[in-house]
C-alpha cells in the first residue's frame, strides 16, 4: 500500500517530466525552495495546503489530482512511445550511416552481409 507521501512524491515528478520541469523551475513557479521540492520528491517533508496549491498551480493541475494513483497514465505512455521511436530512429539512421560509409568505400557486398 502506497503512502500519501509516495503517492504525493510520484505525482510530483511525473507530472514535472510531462512538463519538463526540473525541480529548480518548480520551485521558482511555485515560489518555494529547491530543496524543499527535492525534500518533498525523496518524502522526507509534507508540504501545507497552502504549499501544495501553489506547486498544483505550478503543473497546471487540479490539486486534488496530487493524491491520485493514476494521475498521469496516457501522458506517460505517450512520452514512453516517444522516447523510444527517438531511440529506434537514433540506431536506425546510425545502422544507415554505416552501411552507407561501407559502401562508399568499395565494400558494398560486405556492408550488405555483416550485421553490426
Amino acid at each position: 500500500m502506497s503512502t500519501l507521501r509516495h503517492i504525493l512524491a510520484l505525482n510530483i515528478k511525473n507530472r514535472r517530466y510531462v512538463l519538463g520541469f526540473s525541480q529548480a523551475k518548480l520551485a521558482e513557479v511555485a515560489s518555494i525552495a529547491t530543496a524543499y521540492v527535492a525534500m518533498i520528491e525523496l518524502e522526507k517533508k509534507f508540504p501545507s495546503v497552502d504549499v501544495l496549491e501553489r506547486i498544483a498551480k505550478a503543473l497546471e493541475i487540479d490539486p486534488t489530482e496530487l493524491f491520485s494513483k493514476a494521475c498521469y497514465p496516457k501522458e506517460a505512455i505517450l512520452n514512453l512511445q516517444k522516447s523510444v521511436l527517438k531511440d529506434i530512429e537514433t540506431v536506425v539512421k546510425c545502422h544507415i550511416e554505416k552501411f552507407e560509409e561501407k559502401s562508399k568505400n568499395g565494400n558494398f557486398c560486405e556492408a550488405g552481409m555483416k550485421q553490426s
